[in-house]
């Protein structure tokens, strides 16, 4: 085995075990897709239409139509008018912002965890290794989900530009990040 393979299935992985344990920190919200549309609602999508949040998540427009019917049902989303006369806006209710924040808190408790046998030292060099990977990630993204779905935004610093996927956009399309003061 090469020592690229070994890399490559350690880091398959670290995925793995990270993504299993950021799922179990946020089965709260039913599934994965749930989770992803509340925090995205909590940390970038200001009373989106379905149609962007369908986009966000990567879902059919069918898909996201039962998706905001099972959160509205659950009394975690309102519908409201949307920016012209054919489309809904989605927006979190008191109660679907606090079960967001419950989400991302144990999201980000459980990564923080992770990264709990690094030293600080260790962790300013994983930074940066990691904004590598993610960038390139970005570079070979074709469509499908937002790779930031379920991301803090002010934590990543998105707002200062030292985001890596946020700037890996910005060279691969050309175009200003989208930013939202937090």
């Amino acid at each position: 085995m090469s020592e690229l393979d070994h890399q490559a299935n350690l880091l398959g992985a670290f995925a793995l075990a990270v993504a299993d344990r950021a799922g179990a920190a946020m089965a709260s919200a039913g599934n994965p897709t749930a989770a992803a549309a509340l925090s995205a609602l909590l940390h970038f999508l200001d009373r989106p239409s379905i149609d962007q949040l369908r986009r966000v998540l990567g879902l059919t427009p069918s898909g996201a139509v039962r998706l905001v019917d099972r959160l509205a049902d659950a009394g975690l989303v309102t519908r409201g008018a949307g920016s012209d006369g054919r489309s809904r806006s989605v927006a979190l209710t008191p109660e679907g912002r606090a079960a967001a924040e419950r989400l991302s808190g144990a999201r980000a408790s459980t990564l923080r965890d992770a990264l709990g046998a690094l030293s600080p030292s260790e962790r300013s060099t994983l930074d940066g290794l990691i904004g590598k990977v993610m960038a390139g990630i970005v570079q070979e993204k074709d469509g499908g989900a937002w790779i930031c779905r379920l991301c803090d935004l002010a934590a990543c610093g998105r707002d200062v530009g030292s985001c890596p996927t946020a700037n890996a956009a910005v060279a691969k399309y050309g175009a200003e990040v989208v930013r939202r003061d937090l």
